[in-house]
């Protein structure tokens, strides 16, 4: 009984362990991919409690990492499935943030645009662009052909572009 306990106990730590180190990076891409603050903190825990319930498998994966990160990415597209994820709280101002070496003006009008991208076609960009995975990786994390995210991709910052072009000159010194 004492080794079945501290056998469970060791998991525990391993996956605390993996929880901390993994837990800020799942939620900045949670944060790109939902675009509200609480909400990714929500896909952040719901993605860790899910990992933790499959904890055994998730350790011995190739990589950890990419399992919760398409963990992650599934529960986000489930919950935009959710007919009450229509519902947006409104904000009266934009929480602050410390951004050196960055435009804010161009990041709010980037996260703007990104925000009104179909769900899927925001999960590729994150996914390909701000994680900076290749098209096969990120075809394995959406259940997708390389060929499927090479088309969203290209559709995807094409709209991009075409919801920026009014304001680049306001934006880009």
């Amino acid at each position: 009984m004492a080794v079945g306990r501290r056998r469970a106990a060791e998991e525990r730590r391993e996956f605390e362990e993996f929880a901390h180190s993994r837990g800020a990076a799942l939620f900045r891409t949670a944060l790109l991919l939902c675009g509200d603050w609480h909400l990714a903190e929500d896909l952040t825990q719901t993605a860790l409690a899910r990992i933790y319930a499959s904890w055994n498998r998730v350790k011995h994966a190739d990589s950890p990492a990419a399992y919760a990160r398409t963990v992650l990415v599934r529960c986000y597209l489930s919950h935009r499935r959710l007919r009450r994820s229509t519902e947006l709280p409104v904000l009266d101002s934009i929480p602050e943030q410390a951004a050196p070496d960055h435009d804010p003006a161009l990041r709010v009008a980037l996260l703007a645009a990104l925000a009104e991208l179909p769900p899927r076609d925001r999960a590729v960009l994150v996914l390909r662009y701000w994680e900076d995975r290749s098209v096969d990786e990120t075809a394995a994390e959406l259940q997708l052909s390389p060929g499927t995210v090479r088309v969203r991709a290209l559709r995807a910052l094409t709209r991009l572009r075409r919801q920026l072009a009014p304001h680049l000159d306001s934006l880009v010194p």
